[in-house]
């Protein structure tokens, strides 16, 4: 009966988290409206979101798409289909690599961050300070946080599979000696921009909008303690992983109509 009881105290625990995370999604949705007519709110914060994330998403789209460039040629080399590497490397950064992975690294960095600070605000009773001075934190803090994290992921999915196209172009045509004519070539021949590229901006988008949901909440519901603003910080990390990579299976499934 003990195991029981502690298995339904946990989840009616996770039921409870569930509910007040799609209120909370609710109520920051709403306030999207009155922000967009304050874009230096969100402009602010899609520079601390966004740009501030560029230095990691650059370098390891870089190495991610130099690796791709190695793997692909000693796979491709052995059917005679060396120049065909363009479109391999191509197509897993648009489809897969690209979202997936920026997805991740935004977790790491600025979901943490965004996580962490405002936990810190909470912590500090500032949240409670804007209520009783009449203002909305959700209009104020939370959603242009919110709408940063949404339209700065697309952005830099895109710069991951550009420059981990050029990594990818620096390693199969510098130094394996694939031609470069070839490698651009098959590239614009067999990546699609429907299929393809409008499918990696769609990914791109769903896993922001999750992971700066989970980013937020975590934090706008995280315990007011030192402990409790670390356990929601690594709360965040692992949950949006777990939901971005679930997601991706989904998603793919159905653009691909698998599902």
């Amino acid at each position: 009966m003990t195991a029981l009881q502690a298995l339904g105290r946990w989840w009616l625990g996770v039921l409870g988290r569930l509910g007040r995370g799609h209120l909370f999604l609710l109520r920051t949705l709403v306030a999207l409206g009155p922000l967009m007519l304050r874009p230096r709110l969100w402009i602010r914060e899609l520079y601390s979101v966004g740009v501030r994330s560029l230095l990691i998403i650059l370098v390891s789209g870089l190495f991610v798409g130099m690796v791709l460039g190695y793997q692909g040629y000693i796979t491709l080399v052995d059917f005679g289909s060396a120049e065909a590497l363009g479109t391999v490397v191509a197509l897993s950064l648009v489809r897969e690599l690209g979202p997936v992975v920026t997805a991740l690294l935004f977790a790491g960095r600025a979901g943490s961050a965004l996580t962490a600070e405002i936990g810190l605000m909470k912590a500090t009773e500032q949240l409670s300070s804007m209520e009783m001075m009449a203002v909305d934190p959700y209009r104020r803090v939370l959603a242009p946080r919110f709408f940063a994290g949404i339209l700065s992921m697309p952005l830099l999915a895109a710069l991951f599979s550009a420059v981990g196209v050029a990594g990818g172009y620096l390693v199969g045509v510098g130094v394996l000696g694939v031609d470069a004519g070839a490698y651009w070539a098959q590239m614009q021949a067999n990546v699609d921009v429907f299929d393809d590229v409008l499918n990696g901006v769609i990914k791109s988008l769903v896993f922001g909008l999750v992971a700066t949901w989970i980013a937020v909440f975590e934090g706008y519901d995280t315990e007011p303690t030192a402990e409790g603003v670390s356990r929601a910080t690594t709360r965040t990390v692992v949950h949006t992983a777990l939901a971005v990579l679930a997601l991706d299976f989904i998603l793919t499934g159905l653009m691909f109509g698998a599902l």
